[in-house]
């Protein structure tokens, strides 16, 4: 069975509802790095296009728009905020605060990017998200990386006061971006991952993440919000943690961590995903990537997952390889015009699961 045309909104929709798509996605979600594109520049990218959003129309790829919504406002930060932290203690967390969880949208320019985007999502031309940080993330920038780890054990009152507050002002933030429109997805930035698993347990995940979860994902759900967490590092774990507090996915599931999209797919038959493309086989030639585009073709085909770079594409990447990169992608997401295939696949996964 042939499917139309879909605009880049609703084919967005469809794959992530399990339903038939006219193709995947081509998508990088993360966009590139900067040195990548200082890079491209001398290799053939034109010199004028430096807005990550045009080259992503020089590439003919789905534009997808993002806006990080950060609790700490800018000037607060400092390049080694996440070792060193802004705060140590009780009391000086109370002093910072007063610093801290602004109204983002009270900003004019703020608003009118988002009115403005909204009137192209509706029009069908993009595919909308946002990002806040989580409640693993939010108190180990405030803390910095180590003291934010024995700050569990240390300092847990401490932890439930940031993490109380970052769920009052999660919660006043989403409302007011859905008084202007409703995203299409968003993604609780969280890092709880390295290449080994968790870096806390699942005790301390129910202590001080799950109740903020069940606090601030309802008015989400409601609207219609997809909700997506970004780790990076091994999350197969820590996927079923998530999935049981009501994350809906989980990106970008990087591969040199050793996760595996197929192992994801078969204990979570229902949850979304995004990425997983080796960014290392970018660079061995044609054979390599045509290997790994095969390798997350099965996957593809039963809906709920778009193909895309498990991170950023590395300024190892040249632009020459980056354009077969493309066109291998275009071929292999044609191939999941399939019609029914997406959802018929996903409920046998679904059957199998619940078997």
């Amino acid at each position: 069975m042939s499917v139309d045309v879909m605009t880049t909104r609703q084919r967005f929709a469809a794959l992530m509802n399990f339903q038939p798509v006219d193709r995947l996605p081509l998508v990088e979600w993360a966009m590139w790095w900067d040195k990548t594109i200082e890079r491209w520049h001398a290799e053939g990218l034109p010199g004028s296009l430096s807005d990550r959003n045009d080259i992503t129309r020089h590439f003919g790829l789905d534009l997808y728009m993002q806006d990080w919504f950060s609790f700490v406002p800018r000037p607060l930060r400092v390049a080694d905020d996440e070792h060193r932290g802004l705060c140590d203690s009780p009391q000086g967390y109370l002093s910072l605060r007063r610093k801290l969880f602004p109204r983002v949208l009270d900003d004019p320019a703020r608003r009118a990017m988002w009115k403005q985007r909204a009137a192209r999502q509706q029009r069908g031309e993009v595919v909308l998200w946002f990002t806040v940080e989580g409640f693993f993330w939010g108190p180990r920038v405030l803390l910095g990386i180590e003291p934010h780890l024995y700050a569990f054990y240390d300092q847990p009152q401490l932890m439930h006061q940031i993490n109380s507050d970052l769920c009052d002002w999660m919660e006043q933030s989403i409302d007011d971006l859905l008084n202007i429109c409703t995203p299409d997805f968003m993604t609780f930035a969280e890092d709880l991952s390295y290449n080994h698993g968790p870096m806390l347990s699942r005790e301390l995940f129910n202590e001080f993440l799950t109740p903020c979860y069940r606090r601030v994902l309802p008015p989400l759900h409601k609207a219609g919000v997809l909700t997506i967490i970004d780790s990076d590092g091994d999350i197969t774990e820590p996927a079923a943690w998530f999935a049981e507090v009501g994350l809906d996915g989980v990106l970008p599931l990087e591969r040199q961590a050793g996760v595996e999209i197929a192992e994801l797919r078969r204990r979570h038959p229902t949850m979304r995903f995004i990425g997983h493309f080796d960014k290392m086989t970018m660079t061995r030639g044609e054979a390599a990537m045509r290997a790994e585009f095969e390798r997350l073709l099965p996957t593809a085909m039963t809906g709920g997952y778009i193909i895309s770079v498990d991170h950023q594409t590395p300024p190892g990447v040249s632009y020459q390889q980056y354009q077969l990169f493309l066109r291998l992608f275009r071929e292999y997401a044609a191939r999941v015009s399939c019609g029914g295939a997406a959802q018929s696949s996903v409920e046998a996964s679904r059957e199998a699961a619940s078997g």
